[in-house]
């Protein structure tokens, strides 16, 4: 891997891991649906004007319907989901939950675009599924102050993403990603623009709690975007698609340094697990020819 490609890939997966450290402290202030209205508002604004002088506005024009519709699908309501999440459980376990979203990609993509796996994916999806069944049962509680809702949460965000992938490859194919990015981002400040204005906090947060949003929006969202499909211009879809399996190391590590989380031998041992078999089920493993 070129030089230039590896601070990419890694600087990429530094930001994505920064973002649940980023959501956890806007979430408690702001409150979920504030956090996730703003991140996606400050992330339009910011890529909107990149957009335009890119000269790609025509293809967010052409293709308005269905990109603002995959904003929602894609970053409104997961963002929304995962600000929920992190108020309830730890920022590294909520990281490690995110990387299951190539399993779900996969089921999704065999059952809606008939793209079956092979048996060594088949055999990987059923790994990182179990992976992710032993990590949420023994966590998960629905009882008053249990973190089932949570992890559910999470899960469903992930469905979310896995949709939006198939969803773009079968009506969005072709289209600038920059006008995908941009497009989507404004699709989904306008889908959360009426919950952030209803949820809108009684007191106005203080200024940490701004950065925070502001870097989430800006870093983890606009810049991170662009890094992404640089990505997958410069080392292709499978390279970038494993910046997914390095976002929890760099989310563990936020989270003990500045949240105080600590790393438990179960969570690092189903990550493990949920890591192994989704590298298999996308292919970057393989078992025998």
């Amino acid at each position: 891997m070129k030089k230039s490609i590896l601070i990419d890939f890694v600087s990429l997966a530094a930001m994505w891991g920064a973002s649940f450290l980023f959501m956890r402290m806007g979430a408690a202030e702001f409150g979920v649906f504030a956090t996730a209205g703003l991140r996606v508002a400050i992330a339009a604004a910011f890529l909107t004007p990149i957009l335009w002088f890119s000269g790609h506005w025509g293809e967010l024009q052409r293709k308005a319907g269905a990109i603002l519709f995959i904003g929602l699908l894609n970053s409104g309501i997961p963002f929304a989901l995962f600000s929920y999440a992190v108020l309830s459980i730890t920022t590294g376990m909520t990281s490690i939950l995110n990387a299951t979203v190539p399993l779900f990609g996969a089921v999704i993509a065999w059952l809606w675009l008939k793209d079956r796996p092979s048996n060594s994916r088949i055999l990987g999806l059923l790994i990182g599924f179990g992976g992710v069944i032993l990590l949420a049962g023994e966590k998960a509680s629905f009882k008053p102050g249990g973190t089932g809702w949570a992890i559910l949460a999470c899960l469903l965000a992930t469905v979310c993403y896995a949709f939006a992938a198939s969803f773009t490859k079968r009506y969005l194919t072709g289209v600038h990603p920059l006008a995908t990015a941009t497009g989507s981002q404004l699709g989904a400040s306008i889908g959360l623009a009426l919950p952030t204005f209803w949820f809108w906090p009684a007191q106005m947060p203080g200024l940490k709690p701004w950065l925070a949003l502001g870097a989430l929006g800006v870093v983890c969202t606009g810049v991170a975007y662009i890094l992404y499909f640089r990505l997958i211009e410069r080392a292709g879809p499978a390279r970038a698609l494993a910046v997914t399996f390095v976002v929890p190391v760099f989310a563990l590590t936020y989270g003990g340094l500045f949240l105080g989380e600590q790393l438990t031998l179960w969570m690092l041992v189903c990550g493990v697990i949920i890591v192994c078999g989704t590298a298999l089920s996308t292919g970057l493993l393989k078992l025998g020819k």
